[in-house]
């Protein structure tokens, strides 16, 4: 024997009914201080201020980072290159 029960309520309704806790107050709390930490972290994403930030190292840092682009474009992995 099968019973099905199809039961219409919203996702607040349903909460309630299991006795879980509300939140929707906390959510949004987090939602708004993500949205407001990666607004203020957007401008350092920029190409140019990473490639300032990566400069700024010295050309050591540039070297390895050319080795990497060449070493991707030749499929190269440090187990070929020996």
């Amino acid at each position: 024997m099968k019973v099905k029960i199809d039961i219409s309520c919203t996702p607040q309704e349903a909460r309630t009914f299991f006795g879980l806790p509300d939140v929707q107050g906390l959510n949004e709390a987090l939602t708004e201080e993500m949205t407001k930490r990666m607004q203020e972290n957007m401008a350092e994403l920029s190409p140019d201020a990473l490639m300032g930030q990566w400069m700024s190292l010295g050309g050591k840092m540039g070297e390895q980072f050319m080795g990497l682009m060449s070493g991707a474009v030749r499929g190269a992995t440090p187990k070929n290159r020996e």
